[in-house]
């Protein structure tokens, strides 16, 4: 028997992040689920779910510190009532944020209120191309801030060196774990760690080039209360668990209900991931294009996307998206200003979805961090219970309902270029 009370409690700054962290988890054997903002109470369905992990998904990335900070102690209290013993906050394994946050702001509040003098921050995930070496965060063989993040709408990564970066969000002492320490294993990485500290370091970027440097770091955290960092740190920790005689293997860890109905696809991203995601499905089958413009100016462009539906769903799968290229979204913010154009984009995907649950659809795959914390929103999803890969990073889910819906929240830079296909073929119970 496994323990009555979770072990981890996960903090997530978005939905497809929080997503993507359960996924890892899951794949380390522990049962894991996701509730969608802190819960006012533990959820009925989740509190008769006996669970390893817990991951309490915010919309907290791009809001202002203050704000995000708040929604993060919220959800640290919560988690330590409900009896985890380690704590992760997770972010993106692009580091996205800007000089005012909210990174730093929160991993600060973080170890003040658990009391804690250091923990480290690794956003490294290699499997997608994610990889630290000398405190730069490369994605593939691109510099960060060459990569295309740079374009991003709300958080332009123009720097790639962490350290700089993190320092620029905290008065706290930033260092780093090198690769070196790391290449030499689990105690010389303990050895870094209480040097840092001497030095009055708080927090550290570690290097991570390779699962392996993921897994031992993992272990080397074993003891930190507070870990910071994208998913792919999080692929050690379920062995130091285990190590501790605390988990137990589980064969039923990624097993999900089985869920019937229509399936459409829903993108709100602009990266380029899913960008060429879009191209390959318009190239095959139906699509219907989010015009921001058209939404600003009062045109009933939900209608529209609801009716170009209704005419085609019950045949097959449709796309209904607002992805566009840096080019168009940069063109879009200066008219309409960046904030407007991101909401008035994600409220009408979130209208579109409800309106398209009422016809009958149960299985949703939506692309974007943003897009997806919108939809889930809409569709007044309170928690999901996460199943099987279906790319690095994007698991199936469903809800915890009588009636369950099922997810596939994809962060935008992720999944293969039919990932859409895939995707929907996972959430019908069928193999990818």
């Amino acid at each position: 028997m496994s323990q009555a009370k979770p072990l981890l409690g996960c903090i997530a700054d978005d939905f497809t992040g929080a997503t993507d962290l359960a996924n890892m988890l899951v794949r380390g054997g522990m049962r894991t689920v996701q509730t969608i903002g802190v819960p006012a109470e533990m959820p009925a369905a989740v509190s008769t779910l006996t669970a390893d992990a817990l991951v309490i998904a915010l919309k907290s990335r791009t809001i202002p510190a203050a704000e995000a900070i708040e929604q993060s102690l919220a959800a640290l209290r919560w988690l330590q009532q409900q009896g985890c013993t380690q704590f992760f906050f997770k972010y993106c394994s692009t580091f996205d944020s800007t000089d005012a946050g909210n990174i730093g702001q929160v991993t600060d509040a973080l170890m003040k209120e658990l009391g804690v003098d250091f923990t480290i921050a690794c956003p490294a995930f290699p499997e997608n191309g994610r990889t630290i070496y000398r405190g730069y965060l490369f994605v593939a063989d691109a510099l960060l801030n060459e990569s295309g993040m740079e374009n991003h709408p709300l958080t332009p990564m123009t720097d790639a060196n962490l350290v700089r970066v993190l320092q620029r969000q905290t008065a706290s002492k930033v260092g780093l774990v090198r690769y070196d320490a790391v290449a030499r294993g689990a105690s010389a990485v303990q050895e870094r760690f209480a040097a840092l500290r001497a030095d009055g370091v708080k927090m550290a970027i570690a290097d991570a080039v390779s699962d392996k440097d993921l897994f031992t770091l993992g272990e080397a955290c074993a003891e930190l209360k507070l870990i910071t960092g994208g998913s792919g740190v999080a692929l050690g920790l379920p062995e130091n668990f285990r190590r501790a005689g605390l988990l137990h293997a589980v064969g039923e860890a990624a097993q999900l209900p089985k869920v019937d109905g229509l399936s459409v696809v829903l993108a709100g991203s602009a990266s380029k991931a899913t960008n060429a995601q879009v191209a390959e499905w318009k190239a095959k089958r139906p699509s219907f294009r989010i015009d921001p413009l058209a939404l600003a100016r009062g045109e009933d462009v939900v209608g529209q996307a609801l009716a170009f539906a209704d005419e085609r769903i019950k045949n097959e799968p449709v796309l209904i998206y607002a992805t566009a290229t840096p080019d168009e979204v940069k063109a879009v913010q200066k008219e309409l200003g960046v904030a407007k154009a991101g909401h008035i984009v994600e409220q009408a995907l979130a209208s579109i979805a409800a309106g398209l649950k009422q016809r009958g659809v149960r299985q949703f795959v939506v692309a974007g961090g943003e897009t997806s914390g919108a939809v889930v929103q809409a569709l007044d999803v309170r928690a999901l219970r996460i199943g099987p890969q279906i790319d690095p990073g994007v698991p199936a889910t469903a809800t915890l309902d009588e009636q369950p819906v099922a997810l596939a929240l994809k962060s935008g830079n992720f999944g293969t270029v039919d990932f859409f296909e895939k995707a929907l073929r996972v959430l019908a119970g069928k193999a990818a």
